[in-house]
């Protein structure tokens, strides 16, 4: 039985994570691994219509917003996903749940630029290569990792992902410099030339540096003052 473990996203994430079982099974950050040289036809993302969204914790309310896709690439042979690569525009991040222009929101788009989180103005996009691709089984399981309970507890692997997934999908996510390889359940349909892909899971933003407010020195602090580490990403990704 193959399972995921949360580590507490990126994602995220953030954005950004995601032990029982094979190591190679949970979508827990890990290290970088040779990415897939993918046998078929080459397919083109349309960021038109692919969105990655995000949501940051803290115990006192959450933030949503997007990181644009401006451009990939899928590799298909038949109706199988082989291969991909994306690439994320950081300074192009997006905050939905504040009115742009108003103090607050550009507070917290300058606080997510910095050094603190994203280091956008070194770091200006991330990046996402398929490492491997697997049937998910019926009996496959997506496990949740305890968290700290408030109003705004992180959504558990298991709430973020989508219905019917029908294989494990693993990749290198690059942030800040860092790369790191994780593994998470997705929805993937080829239909008539056009991919489709879904899922939704946790990455611990702490694995790519994304350390302020870091949860670990919890002990230090009053409880509503920290942000937890999980931040939950949902993709919805098309190419053709």
């Amino acid at each position: 039985m193959k399972t995921i473990k949360q580590t507490g996203l990126v994602l995220a994430v953030a954005l950004m994570t995601f032990a029982c079982g094979k190591s190679g099974e949970t979508v827990e950050a890990t290290e970088a691994q040779a990415v897939a040289e993918g046998a078929g036809a080459t397919l083109t993302l349309d960021p038109a219509t692919s969105t990655v969204a995000w949501t940051g914790y803290k115990p006192t309310g959450q933030h949503t917003g997007i990181i644009p896709a401006t451009n990939g690439t899928l590799t298909v042979n038949g109706t199988d996903v082989t291969g991909g690569s994306f690439t994320f525009d950081i300074t192009g991040l997006e905050i939905h749940d504040m009115e742009e222009g108003t103090e607050m929101h550009g507070k917290l788009l300058t606080h997510l630029h910095s050094d603190d989180f994203f280091d956008a103005a070194t770091h200006p996009t991330a990046t996402f290569e398929i490492t491997g691709i697997e049937p998910f089984s019926a009996g496959d399981v997506v496990t949740d990792k305890e968290e700290f309970e408030s109003e705004n507890t992180p959504q558990a692997n298991s709430e973020l992902t989508p219905e019917n997934p029908n294989y494990w999908v693993s990749g290198n996510l690059t942030m800040r410099g860092t790369t790191k390889n994780i593994k998470f359940p997705a929805a993937i349909s080829v239909t008539d030339g056009v991919v489709s892909a879904k899922a939704g899971f946790n990455i611990d933003r702490t694995d790519w540096g994304l350390a302020y407010g870091d949860e670990a020195s919890v002990a230090d602090k009053a409880k509503d003052k920290f942000v937890y580490n999980n931040v939950s990403l949902v993709l919805d990704v098309k190419a053709n």
